[in-house]
């Protein structure tokens, strides 16, 4: 993950987000994923970074880009 991109993750019974880079989770901790995953997508499109979304195992599910995609492939 670059700088700057937003992680949702699992941790102490909570799901989190935090942004690469840092320590600490950002907002409070969720309750349920899909609450995580929407406040962790709400700051990577203001920020227009990616945002990773992990399972409880810490296994990556999904990435979204929001801007700033720096490869240039064709077609």
């Amino acid at each position: 993950m670059a700088q700057g991109d937003i992680e949702t993750y699992y941790e102490g019974g909570q799901w989190k987000n935090k942004r690469e880079g840092t320590d600490r989770a950002f907002g409070a901790g969720y309750s349920t994923k899909d609450e995580a995953v929407a406040a962790g997508r709400e700051t990577a499109q203001a920020d227009k970074v990616e945002h990773v979304i992990k399972n409880q195992d810490g296994q990556i599910s999904s990435k979204n880009s929001y801007g700033n995609d720096p490869r240039n492939v064709p077609g």
